[in-house]
């Protein structure tokens, strides 16, 4: 028996999916693939042939040990901004991979070229564009603040992944809104860096 191909509604919500999932890797790394994992061991959400072992035990216990450790060294100041650095190309890898997971019957070419450049590119803008947010904490507030955004960013990540698990469509409006935001600040960042540049010459 051949199985039949993905109506347009589907495919369209196996994207919308993968885009959600993406911006709240941008959050966090491992909260959305650990809620992922769980989705799919108990069968709420279906995954590529391919990635069927991120429904696995193993899989979700180490997204689960991986998860509280990373939200738990988020919430010492100082500490988190060591972690951006490393957690920069891991939520673009973490993207990628989340995003083409959720493309199901799709020649592998195709899927990954849209996972990388919408998954992985969705997940790198929004880390960080939220980098940049906790330097500009800890400048002004010495790091006191750093706690309370870090709690934000993890409540921020589930939230947004369980949302997307649920209403995929939701999730994918919030994300656009999300990149535009970041797309604009990070313009306008740098014409405020172009600027002083040009006058401090």
């Amino acid at each position: 028996m051949v199985d039949e191909p993905l109506s347009a509604v589907e495919i369209l919500t196996a994207a919308t999916l993968g885009l959600g999932l993406a911006a709240a890797v941008g959050f966090r790394i491992f909260v959305p693939l650990l809620l992922v994992s769980l989705a799919a061991h108990f069968g709420k959400i279906a995954l590529a042939a391919d990635f069927q072992w991120l429904a696995s035990t193993p899989a979700l216990v180490m997204f689960g040990v991986a998860a509280l450790l990373e939200a738990g060294a988020y919430l010492v100041p100082w500490v988190d901004h060591a972690l951006d650095a490393v957690a920069g190309p891991a939520a673009v890898v973490a993207g990628t991979l989340l995003m083409a997971s959720t493309l199901i019957e799709m020649e592998s070419w195709l899927r990954w070229t849209i996972a990388l450049v919408a998954g992985g590119g969705t997940a790198g803008l929004l880390h960080g564009t939220l980098a940049g947010l906790r330097l500009g904490s800890s400048a002004t507030t010495g790091g006191l603040a750093n706690p309370a955004f870090a709690t934000f960013e993890t409540t921020a990540a589930t939230a947004l992944t369980l949302l997307a698990i649920a209403i995929p469509m939701a999730a994918c409006c919030i994300a656009v809104f999300l990149l535009a935001r970041a797309i604009r600040g990070s313009r306008r960042f740098w014409r405020r860096v172009r600027r002083t540049e040009g006058e401090s010459n």
